[in-house]
């Protein structure tokens, strides 16, 4: 008998933030399939009982590529285990999960799918920044950082970014924060647009780093800021000033 696979996404970190559907979905699991960024309070919880299998996905550390997790999450499922695919932030916001929900599908596997609280809203909001405010910004743009500016076929509209005034989000983009900052800069964005880059957010560790988008990759190369973090480019940064509202 076939099993299933449940993509979870643990939200933010700790749980508290985490859907109690989530929790149950791991208290039931079998096997289970998981990332780093969940948290050491999350991973600590994951049951005895169940097979533990370390996905990697820290800071581009990969311990297993994504073809590999897809095929154990295959092979799991077809022997009937009760499978969990446990994820930071969602599972469906750079997490990879529609492609895993596809070749699932395609294996004939049921799947579920536990959404979680995205650190693209949640970090920010942490630290006192809203992502959209009537004053600043009626909209908010969520990218990638992992893509190259650079490279030749984009699929990012960087001309669309440059111009627009709106809250820009970058998940995954410490590694190339000086080449996103060159192409807004470069397709129209101010210079002086503030910028905020949140390590480790809403961690008892987490830090902010802020400074205006020309300087911000200087500024954070000083710092020695590092992944996992939050980058969040545009007016509301500037509502930030330090003042803890919210309590990890």
């Amino acid at each position: 008998m076939t099993g299933k696979v449940t993509l979870v996404g643990s939200g933010p970190g700790g749980i508290g933030l985490m859907a109690s559907r989530a929790q149950e979905a791991i208290a039931e699991a079998e096997v289970i399939l998981y990332d780093q960024l969940p948290g050491n309070e999350i991973l600590a919880t994951l049951p005895e009982s169940a097979e533990k299998i370390d996905c990697g996905k820290h800071g581009g550390d990969h311990t297993l590529e994504q073809d590999d997790i897809e095929a154990l999450m295959v092979e799991k499922a077809l022997e009937g285990k009760n499978v969990v695919r446990l994820k930071g932030g969602d599972s469906f916001l750079f997490g990879r999960g529609g492609e895993e929900m596809e070749t699932l599908r395609a294996h004939g596997i049921t799947v579920e799918v536990v959404p979680g609280i995205t650190s693209a809203i949640a970090v920010p909001e942490s630290v006192g920044i809203p992502v959209t405010h009537r004053k600043f910004a009626s909209q908010v743009t969520i990218i990638t950082g992992h893509e190259d500016p650079t490279k030749g076929e984009s699929a990012l509209d960087w001309q669309f970014l440059g111009r627009t005034r709106g809250t820009i989000v970058v998940l995954m983009g410490v590694k190339n924060l000086g080449k996103i900052a060159e192409a807004l800069v470069g397709n129209g964005r101010d210079p002086a647009t503030p910028v905020a880059v949140i390590e480790r957010g809403m961690r008892p560790d987490q830090r902010v780093t802020v400074g205006p988008l020309a300087e911000i990759a200087a500024i954070a190369r000083t710092r020695g800021v590092r992944p996992p973090a939050v980058i969040v480019i545009g007016e509301v940064v500037g509502l930030y000033d330090g003042t803890p509202v919210y309590r990890p």
